[in-house]
Order: C-alpha cells, then structure tokens, then sequence
C-alpha cells in the first residue's frame, strides 16, 4: 500500500506518485529489512537501559515504558519534520478531544528535546504559523499581543466545547476551560526551553522570540493594577485544575489571581527580557520596530515581574487562588468508602447535585505545577523579584498539603505528584510513577483509554526518568545534573542530544559518567552541584555522587 496526500511535497499528481512508489518498492522482504534497521536506529537513540531491584515488576515497568516511548514514535516522528502539525494528546489511536491541540506538549517536548530537537522545532512552529489567529483572537476579546486557544483547531482557532456531557449523570454542564488562559505561558515556555536544550538561535531569532513578546503582551494586557494592593492581578481565570472553574454561588465563570497563571505570567515577562537582551543587534531592531514594540512596554513588562500579586493562607500556603482558604474541606474518607475510586470527582459531585467549587479538592496538579517546571533556585529568584518570602520548607509544605487534597483525576497527575516528590519522599514518588505507568495499560481512570491513549502521561513517565531521576535542567549555557535514583533503580544508562553533542549518561547509586561522542561543535558545559567541566567530543568525564549533597 502507498498513500500520498495533495499537502506532500517534490509530487506532480498524489494518485500518480502513489502508484509509482508501488512500482518501484522493492518488494516484502527488503522493506521489512529497511523498516527493522529504522526501528533500531529509534531505539537506539530513544532507549533505555534501566536496572531494577524488582525483576518481574521491573521487567513489567521496562515493557511500559518501552511502550509509551513507542507510542509517541508512531505520533511524532522523523516524518513529522516534513508536515505543518501540533500534538495531539491522545495521539493518533481515538476519537477523545477530536484532534484538538491542547498545552500536553509541555509534557512532551522536554523528552523530545533531549533526544531529537528537530520534531520539537517543526511542532514548535505549528504554533508559529498561528501566531495571526491567536493575535485576531487576543483583539477580538480585548487584549493585546497573541491568544492562543485552549483547544487549538486546524487553523488556530479555539474549538473547547461550550458543553461537555457526563456520563455519570446525564447532565450537559457548561465548560469553561477555554478561560485556561496558561497555555500562552506554556508555549513560551516550550520556545525558550527549546532554546535552551540546543542553542537554536535562528529559531529564537526568527520564530520563537515573536511568539514570546507577543504573549508577554498578551498577559501585560491581561493584567490589572489594584490600588488596594498595590499590586497587579490576573482576574477571570482557570488554572491547571479543571475541578474549579468559578466561585461557589457565582453565576460569573472565572477565578481570580490563579497562583500558577501569575507566576507562569511573571515568567514569561523575565523570559522575554532575556529574549530581547540574546537577540543579535540587527534582529533586535528588526523585530521592535516591526512589533512596534516600544521602550515603555518593555518598561511596563519589568514592572508587573516585579509587582503580581500572590496570595498565601495557613502560614506559608500558597492559595491555589484568591479565595480558596474559604472553600469547604471535602470528606475524602467518606466518598472513598462510598466510590471506591474518585479521580472523576467532578462527574461524582454533579451527579449528587454538587460542585467541586464548593471545596478544597483538585483534580491534578495547579500550585504544584510551579514545582514540576521550576527547580527550588529558580522558584527563590521569582518569589525575591515579587518581593515574597521563600523558604526551604516552602516546597514540602506546599507538596503535603495539596496532594491530600488532589484526586487525581488527569493522568497527568501522577507525572507531576511522583516529579515534585523525587527528593522529599522518593517511595512516595516511585510509588506515584508506577501508578503513572499503568494509566493507559491498565486503564487507570475507568473507560478513558479506548478513547486514545493520554500522550502527555506517556511521554511524562519517560522523562521522570530523563530529567527528574536525573537531575537535569538545561538552564545558563549548562547542563546541569543532580541523580536521585529511587532505591528500587540500582543503574540507568541512556542517550542525550544537547546543543549539537551526543552524550551517553551512565548512573549508578555512587557514580555518574558522560561520554561525549566525536563532533565538530564547541564543548558543552556541564555540572553536578558546584562542579562544572567543559565537556568535548570524544571525552569521557566522571562525578563521585556519594562526595557531594545537592538537594
């Protein structure tokens, strides 16, 4: 069989093209040959070699994992490099969100970044090619710069439902999630750590950094000055957790200063004054002009980074949003005798005649989305900048207290729980990941999975051993590493690209190896705690983990 599409490139004719590649394939056997030895080039570039304590349960764990990688091979591939497409979070296997591109890529991409950029930059440019529909969008509702749509139709435009049905009781309730307006911050956070995993400076120079500056615009417009506070604030929003769409007896949607929507908010202005402050002379002064970008915007940017308003009950909480210490604690104990299981807790309230607006419950990450994006150093920088407390046991606190209070009802969830819990409670957090794994195999949230596999979980479970069990950020020209193996993992070796470098990483509980295959490139830095090496082709470089403390 031969597909062509009139879209394909170097064609005359699809129909014509498709009978010619059946003319000239070379028959079952060579391309099956072709197609294995493609397949070990993937996994070799994508595997890993994982040694568990466990041997039945980890050979189960190694077989999922292998899994997921496969699945997010057969969505986004090399072939992908070739098309004008985003990410579709349940892949290509059901029917659920319709095709729609939602913000699963921040989940995503770091994998992909680490292993084969160049899928991330063609993914990243499908947002860039609907910069124009998320500036009509932004004008259209009032603001200024880009709007991206929560749920990303075909040409940009939002497509979330104004409805949604639940199966649990029958009702049509009114969906609000468009006003998740965090998936701006989401693609400036792609484009930039894009950036910052390869180097990719034409990218930044004439894609990534427009989108950046025009969402800073957007939540520049977007923000409110309170002369009571003397502070600025995001009014109307969602954040991450879904369950809290309004305020309890509100007939308004909408919740104010989201604690997530405004730091990612602050984020992305500090981001886009480092983007203007990288660009080379000439495209600085090419892209201001043509963004009409003017001195007292960049000056209005700097203020608000340095004046959000954030809120904090219960002595260095901090609130989910502006009012959640109000809300009802919910009877977890009760619903669990009850249900059984309460991911849905949603359907379960609605089905009762309640809301979760009515109470302190999640169904996935939201404050503690800040943990999983932010290293604790990066977290102190922003929260001293807004002229706010941060203290160490900020985190722990924080992670405590809103995961009694989650039910976990995205497959997601357990990807952010078991990151932000690597270093405070690592059996909690292995435990969390394991959980993550079988969202899909097992079916975890009861009937979702024949809809299409949760790509964003997948692809999370993969980089919770990437990135979190190891450590790594890629921030400040570096590429930082800080190993956390959870007991039951005794070695991990795997394969990364970082700015044009391949780099074998090779962990065990006491010792940590890169090797640097032969390139043409600059050294790359790289460091563990406080000791940073320049790293070259054809080098070896070895760290005594059991020297140093960095958590």
């Amino acid at each position: 069989m031969s597909l062509f599409t009139s879209r394909d490139e170097a064609i005359s004719e699809c129909g014509l093209d498709a009978r010619k590649a059946i003319s000239r394939a070379p028959g079952f056997n060579k391309l099956l040959e072709e197609h294995t030895l493609y397949w070990q080039h993937l996994w070799h570039r994508y595997g890993m070699d994982l040694e568990e304590d466990d041997g039945e349960r980890g050979a189960r764990n190694k077989m999922i994992l292998r899994l997921h990688i496969f699945h997010l091979l057969q969505t986004v591939s090399m072939q992908t490099i070739k098309l004008d497409v985003g990410v579709p979070p349940r892949g290509w296997h059901g029917e659920a969100y319709r095709g729609h591109i939602f913000w699963d890529e921040l989940f995503i991409f770091p994998l992909l970044n680490l292993r084969t950029p160049e899928i991330t930059r063609t993914l990243l440019n499908y947002r860039y090619r609907r910069l124009n529909e998320a500036r009509f969008a932004a004008q259209a509702a009032g603001y200024a710069g880009a709007m991206y749509p929560w749920q990303s139709g075909s040409d940009g435009r939002e497509e979330s439902q104004k409805v949604h049905l639940n199966p649990k009781s029958g009702n049509w309730i009114p969906d609000n999630s468009r006003l998740q307006r965090h998936v701006n911050a989401a693609i400036a956070w792609n484009a930039w750590q894009y950036y910052q995993a390869t180097g990719d400076l034409e990218f930044l120079c004439f894609y990534g950094a427009e989108m950046i500056l025009e969402i800073a615009r957007f939540w520049a417009s977007l923000a409110t000055w309170s002369e009571e506070h003397q502070r600025y604030e995001i009014l109307g929003v969602m954040g991450p957790d879904e369950y809290h769409d309004a305020y309890p007896d509100s007939d308004r949607p909408g919740l104010n200063n989201n604690a997530y929507t405004n730091v990612m908010a602050v984020w992305v202005f500090i981001c886009a004054l480092k983007v203007l402050d990288t660009l080379p002379p000439d495209r600085h002064r090419e892209l201001t002009e043509g963004l009409d970008l003017q001195d007292e915007e960049i000056e209005k940017w700097d203020h608000i980074s340095r004046r959000m308003r954030l809120i904090f009950h219960d002595d260095g909480i901090i609130s989910q949003f502006e009012g959640y210490d109000q809300l009802e604690e919910f009877d977890w104990q009760s619903y669990q005798e009850k249900y059984g299981r309460v991911m849905r807790l949603d359907r379960i309230l609605d089905a009762e005649n309640d809301t979760p607006n009515r109470y302190k419950c999640s169904k996935q990450g939201d404050v503690l989305m800040l943990f999983y994006l932010f290293s604790a150093d990066e977290l102190g920088e922003i929260f001293d900048r807004l002229g706010y407390p941060f203290e160490y046991k900020t985190i722990p606190k924080n992670i405590e207290y809103y995961l009694q209070r989650t039910s976990h009802g995205s497959t997601l969830s357990q990807v952010v729980h078991s990151w932000v819990l690597t270093r405070s409670d690592r059996a909690e957090s292995w435990e969390l990941y394991t959980m993550a794994l079988r969202s899909d195999i097992d079916d975890i949230q009861g009937g979702t999975t024949p809809e299409g596999i949760h790509l964003g979980a997948m692809a999370g479970t993969v980089d919770l051993i990437q990135r979190a069990y190891t450590g790594i950020e890629t921030r400040g020209e570096v590429l930082r590493l800080n190993p956390c193996l959870p007991k039951e993992i005794k070695s991990l070796c795997l394969r990364l690209r970082y700015r044009r470098h391949s780099v074998d990483l090779s962990i065990t509980r006491d010792k940590m190896t890169l090797h640097c295959h032969e390139c043409r490139v600059e050294p790359i830095k790289v460091a563990y705690c406080e000791d940073e090496r320049r790293l070259c082709g054809g080098e070896t470089i070895e760290f005594d983990l059991m020297k140093a403390d960095c958590s």
